[in-house]
């Protein structure tokens, strides 16, 4: 599994451009990855199970029990596993970059989130917005 600041790292320069058939795949396990850091940060042992054929579904129904602020990024995980199924289909090669390109930006937000909300478990109560606390970042580097 990789730390969060590893896949911000790798998400930010990832391009859909020369993107091979398995970037779909690859965007999914990020995400994995991403809530897999938030329950292991919890002290909880990430599920394998699925849920609607997802474990990424699964991932965000396990972490968000406890913590109901977490359910910010529920629709975040539904984009994902939505774009991928897109991506499974017969796409024109214009618009499966599109869509992957969408993912990645979906996938990019939740690092986002989470990364956040394990600086700040407030975040997500009132907004899921991470800028706040990505803008002390700056200010402090």
């Amino acid at each position: 599994m990789r730390t969060i600041a590893a896949i911000e790292e790798w998400v930010e320069g990832w391009s859909p451009e020369g993107a091979s058939a398995a970037a779909p795949g690859e965007l999914l396990a990020a995400a994995e990855d991403v809530l897999e850091n938030w329950l292991q940060a919890h002290n909880r042992t990430p599920t394998r199970k699925t849920k609607e054929g997802f474990r990424l579904l699964a991932l965000h129904s396990q972490a968000a029990r406890g913590d109901p602020s977490f359910n910010a990024c529920r629709e975040t995980c539904r984009e994902a596993a939505y774009r991928y199924n897109l991506a499974a289909t017969e796409l024109a090669p214009a618009e499966w970059r599109v869509n992957i390109a969408t993912m990645r930006r979906v996938v990019q937000h939740l690092v986002y989130f989470v990364g956040g909300k394990l600086r700040n478990a407030q975040l997500g109560e009132f907004c899921c917005a991470s800028r706040p606390i990505r803008a002390d970042a700056v200010l402090e580097g």
